[in-house]
């Protein structure tokens, strides 16, 4: 038996009946703890409890972990019976009384019970890290979305753009954020700390992170900037060891080249789109010169969707990839009518155009691997951002320079021939 199989037994059992709990050192198990929690009033003890928690939850097994969240999803959900009564009532009579009793009853307890947890020292990491070991049981026990579905609930009022803080992540930056920039880059490698100090210190680089208060050394997502002359094509021109070096007053264009989110237990909470335009404002401010806002982006999905097409065997050189790619990121589409890639969904519905497109672009192993090397500019227009924004959420309308429009129609002819897998 698979060990993910295993898991997927191990949690239905589980939810199948109500878990035995380890106890800790006080003698009592994690739920009892739980449960003293949230019946305690008094403040002082509550963080102590709540501290108590952590702890013992940091020392469970994937086992206990599992019934852990049995207790979560099932022990501490909403009565439904009680729902059903409370809305009737409600109802007959929508007083404030009545709607009061209505949102008590149809908050499970276990937001209550997260809520709590928070108050301890060091809590909000703790909860980050608990929901991103909570999707890998998610994963082989569906029924556990009910639990995650609250903890994101909550994450997201504790993680909105109110209470982020950008900072500028310099070459003078504590050592212990710099060792987590590397350890997080998750689009192209930083080798070691020459690589990351050609990244940050030269006059022409900007990295730039999102911080939350409770974790200040800790980077939620953080995106890398070099200024150039011109839209570069290739990101071997912007990674070079041995490039020549440009006054940020000579730099005329921004281009974003690499966005890394930080956090597992943060997925589906969204921060690129505040980072983005808030980096893209404050550079704006400080040097105006600069004209163009562009990235420079992978396509993630490219090859796979190049072998859906019969293309596994004999992949295309890269006269032909470039208008293939221009038509994935046109014309490729999911059901529900938004693009096939994830980027080009990203950059899409935050404003930004495809603007070009180009080949032998990332010829890294990564490079070549998800999308023939080929890589993508996304234009961010700042006249057209609102207007773009509105097109895609309404008609799904990908924004495209004309020259990328026109390429994309050369790769309808190269689909109807025998060239469209040659070498």
């Amino acid at each position: 038996m698979s060990n993910t199989s295993a898991l997927g037994d191990l949690l239905t059992t589980l939810l199948d009946r109500r878990p035995f709990y380890r106890k800790g050192d006080s003698g009592e198990g994690l739920s009892e703890l739980c449960l003293k929690l949230l019946a305690e009033e008094s403040e002082t003890s509550g963080v102590q409890l709540a501290a108590d928690i952590l702890t013992q939850f940091r020392d469970l097994s994937t086992e206990d972990r599992a019934t852990f969240y049995a207790f979560l999803n099932e022990d501490l959900d909403i009565d439904a019976d009680a729902v059903a009564t409370s809305a009737q009532e409600y109802r007959d009579d929508p007083s404030t009384q009545n709607f009061r009793q209505l949102s008590k009853v149809t908050e499970p307890r276990r937001q209550d019970l997260f809520r709590r947890l928070n108050q301890a020292p060091g809590a909000t990491a703790e909860l980050v890290r608990m929901r991103a070991n909570l999707l890998g049981f998610v994963k082989d026990a569906p029924n556990l979305g009910r639990t995650d579905h609250d903890l994101v609930h909550l994450l997201r009022s504790w993680f909105n753009r109110g209470f982020l803080v950008l900072r500028q992540i310099t070459w003078d930056t504590p050592a212990s954020i710099l060792e987590r920039i590397i350890a997080y880059e998750a689009v192209h490698e930083i080798h070691n700390w020459s690589d990351l100090r050609r990244r940050l210190q030269p006059e022409d680089r900007r990295c730039y992170a999102f911080f939350h208060p409770s974790m200040p050394d800790d980077p939620l997502i953080f995106v890398e900037v070099a200024l150039t002359k011109g839209i570069p094509g290739s990101i071997q021109t912007v990674l070079s060891e041995d490039r020549s070096f440009l006054s940020e007053d000579e730099a005329n264009t921004a281009v974003f080249y690499s966005i890394s989110n930080c956090q597992a237990g943060l997925a589906g909470i969204s921060f690129g789109n505040s980072l983005i335009k808030q980096v893209v404002h404050d550079l704006s401010r400080d040097l105006p010169n600069l004209k163009k806002f562009v990235t420079l982006s992978p396509i993630p999905g490219f090859t796979r969707w190049l072998d859906a097409q019969g293309t596994t065997d004999t992949r295309p050189q890269p006269d032909k990839l470039k208008p293939l790619a221009a038509h994935y990121l046109l014309d490729a589409k999911k059901p529900d009518g938004k693009p096939l890639d994830p980027v080009a969904r990203f950059h899409l519905a935050n404003g930004a155009q495809i603007h070009m497109v180009h080949a032998d672009a990332d010829t890294s192993a990564k490079g070549i691997a998800q999308s023939g090397g080929t890589m993508v500019n996304y234009l961010y227009d700042l006249s057209k951002i609102a207007q773009n924004v509105e097109q895609f959420a309404k008609k799904n309308e990908v924004a495209a320079a004309s020259s990328v429009k026109s390429l994309a129609k050369q790769a309808a002819k190269l689909s109807d021939s025998s060239e469209f897998s040659a070498k």
